[in-house]
């Protein structure tokens, strides 16, 4: 497939995306739209993505959801709040509500996280943290990947980075400077897809780290100049193999 008709077909795909047509149009985190208020969407976006590791993404932020809606519970998505209480309060409610499936490992991570967020910034919240970068990419990969990825197990991974930098950009209206810095985030379906374009071997199925950053790079290089920013066709292709790759047309 030459350059010229790679695009095309991209182009096809988010068209088809648009028009409803690779099935899924209900992504996993819209279960969080008309139930978390937009002022707190910024920090339990982050907190709920920091968990989205190998497991099934759905039901992950349906947990997260009902959580939310419990008064009781709502603190542990406030950065400045879970600072000042202890994972033995933590965890029954991240276990309970099965936004913890690892009853020790997942509280860790998500009040090392929330940690990480509350001292970044006099706001102590996402939107501080990102405030305090302008709103950088490339500032904030050099924090969160960077010089304090100790604070952020699992979101400082280039899946579930790029992946955040997407959904902040897609459900709480984030302006990003330098937007064409977020990559794809190789998951499997995008390995899968990226192999059914020819933009890849099927080599890179094994999923290794250096399997997923050859396949971002590659899409990095196939739409340099096209006007997209790679993240832009993270939907179109997660749906289009999720939906067992329906004939583009």
């Amino acid at each position: 497939m030459t350059g010229d008709s790679f695009i095309t077909t991209v182009h096809t795909l988010i068209q088809m995306h648009a028009e409803g047509k690779l099935g899924g149009e209900i992504m996993p985190e819209d279960a969080l739209l008309g139930i978390v208020a937009e002022d707190d969407l910024p920090d339990v976006l982050t907190l709920g993505m920091s968990l989205n590791y190998q497991r099934n993404s759905y039901s992950l932020w349906e947990s997260v959801a009902q959580a939310y809606l419990d008064p009781q519970a709502r603190w542990v998505f406030h950065p400045v709040t879970l600072s000042e209480r202890g994972l033995e309060e933590l965890r029954p409610i991240l276990v309970r509500s099965r936004v913890a499936l690892q009853p020790n490992r997942h509280p860790d991570i998500w009040k090392r996280v929330s940690h990480g967020i509350a001292r970044s910034s006099a706001r102590q919240d996402v939107l501080g943290l990102l405030e305090s970068v302008e709103f950088d990419i490339a500032a904030l990969k050099s924090i969160v990947q960077g010089t304090r990825k100790s604070d952020f197990p699992y979101l400082s991974g280039p899946k579930l980075f790029n992946y955040w930098l997407y959904a902040m950009e897609v459900y709480t209206g984030v302006k990003w400077k330098s937007r064409e810095l977020i990559t794809v985030a190789p998951d499997t379906h995008i390995l899968k897809a990226s192999v059914r374009l020819g933009l890849c071997t099927d080599e890179v199925l094994n999923g290794s780290s250096d399997d997923r950053q050859a396949v971002a790079e590659a899409w990095e290089n196939a739409l340099h100049g096209s006007g997209l920013a790679p993240i832009d066709v993270h939907t179109p292709l997660w749906l289009w193999s999720r939906a067992g790759f329906p004939s583009i047309s």
